[in-house]
């Protein structure tokens, strides 16, 4: 069996539209692809990355994106988990500034990165003064780990989706999260802070 990177990975037979795709080679179909994605894109990379490379990566999502929407077939699955299997792949090369990231709020409780998306389950963390401990949690999973749990509760990609955007099966996605809110919920005392993003 052939493996493929996450960046080149199509989604699985049986998951999303069974419509006719739109035509190949379309410029409104990338236009629309770009429009409807690229500002939730960026701002999950910049939750992981910070501001300054979150630019180029979705500059090079797209990028990549446009070298395969002819080869892709729209009725094996969605595009946008395709678009954030391709991003997590490219996030990958950034895994020690994001590590650092983690690290440096974990030491200082200061996050300027994810300070102006703060939602209800980060404000319930904030609340209970784990966010530091919360970081030290995200740096010490593993990056499979880490990239399966962001993309459903950041993200907020369904277990199916996930799948897809890694390129595993439905039933490794779940076992990843389970294992990563664990780790994450021995971390903060028993709080779970992904709970309410259950897939």
């Amino acid at each position: 069996m052939r493996h493929e990177s996450r960046a080149d990975v199509s989604p699985r037979p049986g998951v999303g539209t069974t419509e006719d795709p739109p035509p190949r080679s379309d410029p409104e179909r990338f236009a629309r692809l770009f429009i409807d994605h690229a500002p939730e894109l960026k701002r999950y990379v910049v939750r992981r990355l910070g501001l300054e490379p979150a630019d180029d990566i979705v500059a090079e999502t797209f990028a990549v994106a446009l070298q395969r929407l002819e080869s892709y077939d729209g009725r094996r699955g969605d595009e946008r988990a395709w678009l954030y299997g391709i991003a997590t792949n490219l996030i990958g090369r950034h895994r020690r500034r994001e590590i650092g990231l983690y690290k440096a709020l974990s030491r200082t409780g200061a996050d300027a990165v994810i300070e102006p998306f703060t939602d209800e389950v980060e404000q319930r963390v904030v609340a209970d003064g784990a966010r530091r401990r919360l970081a030290k949690a995200l740096a010490g999973l593993s990056r499979k780990h880490r990239d399966t749990l962001l993309l459903v509760t950041w993200a907020e990609l369904t277990y199916e989706e996930a799948a897809v955007a890694l390129g595993v099966p439905v039933g490794t996605v779940r076992s990843r999260v389970n294992r990563a809110r664990s780790s994450l919920r021995r971390v903060l005392a028993g709080i779970d802070p992904t709970v309410a993003d259950e897939g």
